[in-house]
């Protein structure tokens, strides 16, 4: 039988989001119902919200989720009632040609629910990447859930859905930040945090953090960074290089994504490092330098797809981490939120007095 629960929805383009009925139908065949406890505010609900994804409205916001099992559908083995979830956006599909050559983390046929959870007059909703959790309960396809240890505080352990993850992993995975490695971060937002908070529980021995706010700065440094440098104030390139004995770093990582931040770290990297993007562009930037330059320097330029994440293989071992007391995932926390406050929370987004807002419903 279908169940009625609050749900934070944006109804059109550009317009406060609203706290209304929502329908979650019945678990069918792979799906499951998560009883959501706590869910990240994270800037891609805000991006959703101003049309920036695409136009199918309504939607049913939230992503970066933690919550309990509370029913299964037909044929799901992955996860049972009761089971403490962190959902997530790409379940892998076993079958594709990314998953069959090994590489599931770039798997291009990811899974969500197939029924659609829906408003009490039935009009259909897009749930945010998939999820939809800004919501007392949410419909999701059971790979979407990663079973986690039940004594991670849940406003803390949702984070991993998203813009954690994509840092972190933007690191660790993609990024092969090693012992003894020297990297920069450019841009001091939740992701560029992860990702300072990721090369320093790898161990490298210089992590250079890159912003245009001092606060964003002091954070940084909370999560491991060994110097700052304020973008205002300093050439960011020069800078870098002057950290490094006249070299650049071993990895860069842009997590702004704008062509100006991502010439900063082709250049501040040492010869053959490693640049990676992870923030994320929109449609209309455009890129021109000289194709010299690419040859001249070697080594590799990548994106980050959610941190090259496995969610069964890296959410696990990083919670273990947390409660390890060897990852602060908890001071990304900035503050806890009831549903009705996600309007607001956005806005504090933009002032960027916050790292993290976090809906917490139980």
């Amino acid at each position: 039988m279908s169940q009625t629960v609050r749900g934070v929805i944006s109804r059109k383009k550009g317009d406060p989001v609203e706290l209304v009925d929502i329908v979650i139908p019945d678990p069918g065949p792979g799906e499951v119902v998560v009883d959501v406890i706590a869910c990240g505010v994270c800037h891609t609900d805000l991006t959703y919200r101003e049309g920036g994804i695409n136009d199918e409205y309504p939607f049913l916001l939230g992503h970066e989720a933690a919550g309990t099992v509370s029913a299964v559908g037909p044929g799901v083995s992955h996860v049972e009632v009761g089971d403490f979830v962190v959902l997530n956006w790409r379940a892998v599909c076993g079958e594709c040609r990314a998953c069959k050559r090994g590489r599931p983390q770039y798997c291009f046929d990811t899974f969500n629910a197939t029924q659609k959870m829906t408003l009490t007059d039935g009009t259909e909703l897009t749930p945010a990447l998939g999820i939809g959790a800004f919501a007392e309960k949410t419909l999701v396809h059971q790979g979407q859930c990663t079973k986690v240890d039940a004594a991670a505080d849940p406003a803390v352990a949702g984070l991993l859905g998203c813009g954690v993850m994509a840092g972190l992993g933007a690191a660790v995975n993609t990024g092969n930040v090693g012992r003894n490695d020297t990297v920069a971060v450019i841009g001091c937002g939740g992701v560029g945090d992860a990702a300072i908070a990721g090369a320093a529980l790898v161990g490298a021995k210089t992590i250079i953090a890159v912003d245009t706010d001092n606060q964003k700065l002091r954070w940084a440094r909370e999560f491991g960074a060994t110097h700052t440098i304020n973008a205002k104030e300093l050439d960011v390139v020069a800078t870098i290089q002057d950290l490094t004995d006249g070299f650049g770093t071993d990895v860069v990582i842009d997590a702004v994504g704008r062509p100006e931040t991502w010439k900063q770290a082709f250049y501040a990297r040492d010869l053959a490092g490693t640049v990676v993007l992870v923030g994320v562009p929109t449609p209309d930037m455009q890129l021109e330098m000289p194709l010299v330059d690419f040859f001249s320097r070697g080594g590799s330029l990548k994106s980050s797809w959610y941190g090259d994440c496995l969610p069964e293989r890296d959410f696990p071992t990083l919670i273990s981490l947390y409660l390890q007391g060897r990852l602060p995932l908890d001071k990304f926390v900035t503050e806890r939120i009831g549903l009705e406050a996600v309007e607001d929370a956005f806005h504090k987004m933009h002032d960027g007095g916050v790292l993290r807002s976090v809906v917490v419903l139980k």
